[in-house]
């Protein structure tokens, strides 16, 4: 079985890495080379670099904050947020980037996941789902979660996979911040559909959160931010828990 991924995500807005609930709410939480830098030193398997506002505000990627956390890291570093473009994609993969990362531009133009796959291969495309729970089901959101798209998430799933992304980044907006544990069940409906990694995020708030996201929910990697950003979990810690419970994850 190959090991399980930590991956902590700096949501970045006006250069200042925030952390909030259900996407609001907004909170200071560092700088963004400073905690990319210490999460190499903790034993993160890769950081998501996310620019949250980039699309909503219409603008591109802001190209001097990847650069400098790019500097600061040894390990796979991944990017999104107003990437609209093949041109985007090339620009920020040239500035350090080792895959990237589209939601929005994803949705309003599903070609860009194919000519991504095929100009710099799948291993370098995420498309990242933000998932609401709706009465017609699992539901996905465009511009930060804040435009409903009608998508039913495991389809849009299956449709990524076919247009050859190499992974998928789902998030549960109903859970993000909450600290009430990742929607395994989101997740899990996706894995059984699908045949590529999924990344689970939205919600973690414990050591036990990670461990149920891997054997019920069946990720191939969990992403959180808050509970490393402030210290709540330790990524050294964490993987010990998981070991002990049969997780296989990289020391």
């Amino acid at each position: 079985m190959l090991a399980k991924r930590i991956i902590p995500c700096l949501d970045v807005k006006a250069g200042k890495v925030v952390k909030g609930v259900n996407f609001k709410q907004l909170k200071y939480a560092g700088e963004p080379a400073e905690l990319a830098g210490q999460y190499t030193k903790q034993g993160a398997d890769e950081v998501v670099f996310l620019d949250i506002s980039a699309s909503y505000e219409k603008r591109k990627t802001q190209k001097k904050w990847v650069q400098q956390a790019a500097q600061s890291l040894d390990i796979p570093f991944t990017v999104g947020g107003g990437i609209a473009s093949v041109k985007d994609m090339r620009e920020i993969l040239r500035l350090g980037a080792d895959k990237i990362c589209i939601n929005t531009a994803a949705i309003e133009n599903p070609n860009l996941i194919t000519q991504g796959a095929e100009l710099f291969g799948s291993q370098c495309i995420v498309v990242a789902m933000d998932v609401k729970s709706t009465l017609n089901g699992w539901r996905v959101y465009s511009h930060g979660g804040t435009r409903p798209t009608g998508l039913d998430a495991v389809k849009w799933a299956i449709e990524c996979q076919k247009r050859g992304v190499g992974e998928l980044l789902v998030t549960s907006i109903d859970r993000d911040g909450t600290k009430n544990g990742f929607d395994y069940k989101l997740i899990k409906a996706i894995v059984q559909k699908t045949s590529i990694p999924i990344i689970a995020s939205g919600g973690a708030g414990s050591e036990e959160d990670f461990v149920n996201v891997f054997k019920k929910g069946k990720a191939d990697a969990a992403l959180a931010a808050s509970v490393f950003h402030y210290g709540k979990i330790s990524i050294k810690c964490l993987k010990k828990t998981l070991s002990k419970n049969q997780i296989p994850v990289r020391k």
